[in-house]
């Protein structure tokens, strides 16, 4: 038996699991992994720290897999944006033909500069108000996060369960489930509440190939499904970070009632992360981690881990399930 679906029509792949794009992990190594897999990887952009890198990017992303490869670009405000029309020229200069996208509606921007060059639009969203306006808007495929996700939630706080198929009663394109989400059972639970694939972001970084320290990984391992904390909830900005002791210390330092983001910014910072990752020295600074870690044990090489969770979830789906059948 084969899961296909409208992911794996849409996307040309083997199998519908996707790797959504991460900070200063999405590099070539692990999304050529995941795409000579059967699945989808992905490529960060903004881990590229220009668009000319971004392109060299690509090019060595070409040159280790023949298969479907997507990039990711995410839009948050900042203070001194990057070149995002920059990195979306380097996107379509270099054939790309799937994106993921995430953030504010300037994303929108960016799909009309990629659409006229045959680009599919993969769009995150948190609520399914969200994703409708997207839908609306004109994008392709819409990944729905759970309130489990590593990264930002939003702030309506709705897991999974309920998230999936409220937004599969309403979205009509292809929709990717997201957020505590990492083997069989969840590719066949995602698939009964409505969902055409899954996007897994924790779970990839536990991988062989995932460009980050060993440390790193061993404590997606360590943690359980209590490994997280959340933070910048006062901030209307809320972000799952994974438990270590520099994640407490910004716990502790956000609980004073009076706290700004300066309080915590040297160990919250970009380059505090990607030093952490780099280094393996968790006091560096927090990493992304979701929920999902609960149901990390290991850390095989892609190839391994997609194909336990396709067999996985085939066996759940055509003998456990169709077995309780009277």
């Amino acid at each position: 038996m084969a899961l296909r679906t409208r992911i794996t029509e849409r996307l040309g792949i083997e199998h519908p699991i996707v790797q959504g794009g991460m900070m200063n992990v999405g590099y070539a190594e692990l999304a050529s992994a995941v795409s000579n897999a059967g699945g989808l990887g992905i490529i960060t952009a903004l881990t590229q720290p220009t668009p000319q890198a971004l392109r060299d990017e690509i090019e060595r992303m070409k040159a280790m897999t023949s298969k479907p490869f997507g990039v990711n670009m995410t839009i948050f405000p900042t203070v001194n944006s990057p070149d995002y029309k920059g990195y979306a020229q380097a996107i379509i200069d270099g054939g790309v033909k799937i994106v993921e996208t995430a953030g504010t509606q300037a994303v929108r921007e960016i799909w009309e500069m990629l659409r006229p060059h045959g680009v599919a639009i993969l769009h995150k969203c948190t609520a399914v108000r969200h994703a409708l306006s997207a839908e609306k808007a004109g994008c392709d495929i819409i990944s729905i996060d759970g309130f489990e996700c590593a990264g930002h939630p939003g702030e309506d706080d709705i897991p999974g369960l309920v998230l999936i198929p409220a937004a599969a009663e309403k979205v009509k394109i292809p929709m990717l489930a997201s957020g505590g989400l990492g083997d069989g059972r969840g590719l066949a639970a995602a698939l009964a509440l409505g969902a055409d694939g899954i996007n897994m972001g924790t779970r990839f970084c536990a991988t062989k190939e995932a460009p980050i320290h060993d440390n790193v990984k061993q404590a997606y391992v360590d943690n359980d499904e209590r490994g997280s904390f959340l933070i910048f909830r006062a901030f209307k900005n809320t972000a799952r970070v994974g438990k270590s002791a520099a994640s407490e210390e910004v716990v502790r330092r956000l609980s004073n009632p009076d706290a700004v983001f300066e309080d915590v910014r040297e160990l919250v910072s970009g380059v505090a992360g990607k030093e952490l990752l780099r280094t393996g020295d968790l006091s560096k600074g927090v990493f992304w981690a979701g929920m999902v870690q609960g149901l990390i044990h290991d850390i095989p090489t892609c190839q391994e881990l997609i194909s336990r969770i396709v067999a996985d979830a085939e066996s759940i789906i055509s003998s456990r399930l169709t077995g309780m059948m009277a």
